[in-house]
C-alpha cells in the first residue's frame, strides 16, 4: 500500500507539471479565413512542435494559449489545403501576457501586424534595418552578375570589397543592437540566429553585457552553451595547428 501511495503521488505530481496554467494568450484575426486549422508552435530540441490549435469554422477570430518558461520566438501556423509548410507561418517573440496578430488569408505572412511586448517591438525594429542591408545585398548581387557577364575584373574586385564591407557593417550593427538591448531576451536570440558565426570576441561581448535575468533566460543559457562549444572548438583547432607546426619544425631539422 505504501508503494502504491508513493506511485500515485508521483503520477499526480507529474500531471500537475504537465498541466501548468497558461501564461501566454495569442489572439489572432485572419481576415478571409472561413475554414481551416490554426496552430501555435515552438521549436523544441530542433523540432517544430504544436503547443495549441484551433479549428476555424466561420469565425476568423481565434485564441490560443500556452505556458512558457521564458520569452521565446513562437509561430502561428495556418494549415491550408495546399499543404504549404513555409509561406503560412508567422514568427513572433512571445512573452507572458497577450499577443495580438492581425492578418489576412491571402497574404498570411506579409500582411501580419503583431502587437506584443518589448521583445517583439525590438525584433521588428531590427528586421526593418536588416531589410535595408538585404536590399543593398541584392544590388551587389546584380552588379556582380553584370561584371561577370562583361568580364570586368576591376568591377568584380570593387563589388567584392563592397560586399565584405556590407557584411562587416551588418555584423557590427547586430552586435551593437544586442548590446544596446542587453535587458531583453531578443539580444541573445539575435546573437544565436544572426551572428552565430561571428568572431567569438563579439559573441563574448554580447553575453557579458547581458542583464542577469537575461543570462538566466532560455536564449541566455543557449548562448552561454554555444560560446562554450565555440571556444572548445577553437582550442582544438589551435592545438592541431601547434602540433603541425612542431612536426614541420622537427622534419626540417
Amino acid at each position: 500500500m505504501k508503494k502504491l501511495s508513493i506511485l500515485l503521488l508521483a503520477i499526480t505530481a507529474l500531471s500537475s507539471c504537465n498541466n501548468k496554467e497558461s501564461n501566454l494568450i495569442v489572439n489572432a484575426n485572419i481576415e478571409g479565413l472561413k475554414k481551416g486549422t490554426v496552430y501555435l508552435q515552438k521549436i523544441e530540441d530542433t523540432l517544430m512542435v504544436d503547443v495549441d490549435s484551433v479549428a476555424v469554422n466561420g469565425n476568423a477570430n481565434i485564441s490560443l494559449e500556452a505556458f512558457i518558461e521564458s520569452p521565446q520566438v513562437m509561430y502561428l501556423y495556418l494549415k491550408k489545403l495546399d499543404n504549404s509548410q513555409y509561406d503560412d507561418r508567422i514568427d513572433f517573440f512571445a512573452e507572458e501576457g497577450e499577443v495580438t496578430i492581425n492578418t489576412t488569408l491571402e497574404k498570411f505572412v506579409t500582411d501580419a501586424e503583431i502587437i506584443g511586448a518589448k521583445n517583439q517591438e525590438k525584433l521588428e525594429e531590427y528586421r526593418k534595418m536588416m531589410s535595408r542591408f538585404n536590399d543593398k545585398n541584392l544590388e551587389l548581387i546584380k552588379e556582380n552578375f553584370e561584371a561577370q557577364k562583361e568580364e570586368n575584373e576591376e568591377k568584380l574586385i570593387e563589388v567584392n570589397k563592397q560586399y565584405e564591407s556590407l557584411l562587416k557593417r551588418k555584423y557590427l550593427y547586430t552586435v551593437n543592437f544586442a548590446i544596446n538591448n542587453k535587458d531583453l531576451e531578443v539580444a541573445p536570440y539575435l546573437a544565436l540566429s544572426e551572428v552565430f558565426d561571428a568572431n567569438i570576441k563579439y559573441l563574448d561581448t554580447i553575453y557579458n553585457s547581458l542583464e542577469p535575468k537575461v543570462k538566466k533566460s532560455m536564449y541566455g543559457k543557449e548562448l552561454k552553451d554555444f560560446l562554450k562549444e565555440r571556444k572548445e572548438e577553437q582550442k582544438e583547432i589551435e592545438n592541431i595547428k601547434t602540433e603541425e607546426t612542431n612536426n614541420n619544425g622537427e622534419s626540417v631539422s
